[in-house]
């Protein structure tokens, strides 16, 4: 059994498995290579040998215990025919909602739009590199696909006064979402998938109707993905409470975020933990750098922890500061 699954399957408190969240990224000088010559994310996202290629970069120069698919959430929205694209220096831009369309595509329809994200999947747990390591896949959780979806974009302001002005789009479309991220779900698993994390970005966004957005939808998609009998991790970011959330949707691991009081989660958390550290800190020096490692590292000690940050890996991270980190947790007694 490798690293990361034992431990949540297990309960294993003797290792500390490390991966980071976007480790496959532009803070890695390889990937930025590819990526000059590859502009359109899309269709590097559906290039799986290139997305292959790109999954294993930070395992070939780091060793890390997972590898997670290079790919992103917004692949679901583009499989059910929303226009996506990536502009620089803004981010993702999505197009106008055509529900008569989305709600004709079909299993058949959605897994040809994709499939190569599946391939790539397949092509990189085959690799001698991933022997004794977790492949991780992943989707988005419900709430924040139809953030994006209806947003059109990241909602980095909040979410608009008229966000759930349509109440039939909105609920509509949250069954739409969730029916095709078990398909999405499945069809990773199948391709060789040992792990999926459910990112849930902007659940920090919501004040009020977090049981009808946040647990329940997720909730449904934590069960689908155990009776596949695959572990499945959560990352709610943003969310006040995780202890009602771990409670409620009851994943086999959570990831926290950096804003979160690892103390107070240890204390009220029972399942697996991973992540917290805030990928700021790898900007720093080693010093400080070993000091906040450390300190989540004894904090979790006797509690089920994989090493990961609290958000994704920043990209103007220098590669010796991933190099300390992983020397750092790799060390730790």
């Amino acid at each position: 059994m490798s690293p990361i699954t034992k431990c949540i399957k297990e309960n294993d408190t003797r290792s500390n498995p490390i991966w980071l969240m976007r480790q496959a990224g532009r803070y890695l000088p390889e990937f930025r290579e590819i990526r000059r010559l590859n502009q359109d994310f899309i269709k590097l996202c559906l290039n799986s040998d290139l997305a292959s290629e790109i999954t294993l970069q930070p395992i070939k120069r780091f060793g890390f215990d997972g590898a997670v698919i290079f790919s992103d959430i917004l692949m679901l929205p583009y499989g059910l025919g929303q226009k996506v694209e990536f502009e620089k220096n803004f981010g993702p831009k999505l197009g106008d909602i055509n529900l008569e369309k989305i709600k004709n595509i079909d299993e058949i329809n959605f897994t040809e739009k994709v499939y190569k994200v599946y391939k790539a999947i397949s092509k990189t747990s085959k690799n001698p590199l991933m022997n004794n390591r977790d492949m991780i896949g992943f989707v988005g959780a419900p709430w924040t696909i139809l953030v994006y979806m209806i947003n059109k974009s990241s909602p980095k302001k909040g979410l608009s006064n008229d966000f759930f002005k349509d109440d039939f789009l909105v609920n509509r479309l949250l069954e739409i979402i969730e029916k095709f991220l078990k398909l999405h779900i499945k069809n990773q698993v199948e391709a060789g998938a040992k792990i999926i994390q459910i990112f849930d970005s902007w659940a920090g966004l919501l004040e009020e109707k977090i049981p009808e957005y946040i647990y329940i939808p997720t909730l449904n998609i934590v069960e689908y993905v155990k009776k596949l009998n695959i572990p499945v991790i959560c990352f709610p970011r943003g969310i006040k409470d995780y202890k009602n959330f771990c409670e409620i949707v009851k994943p086999d691991a959570v990831n926290i975020d950096y804003d979160v009081n690892p103390k107070k989660i240890v204390k009220e958390i029972k399942i697996p933990i991973q992540g917290g550290l805030d990928p700021k800190i790898l900007l720093t020096d080693q010093k400080t750098l070993k000091t906040e490692v450390e300190k989540y590292l004894n904090i979790f000690k006797d509690h089920p922890y994989i090493f990961n940050l609290g958000h994704g890996i920043l990209p103007e991270t220098k590669i010796e500061m991933v190099e300390e980190l992983i020397k750092i947790v790799r060390n730790f007694k």
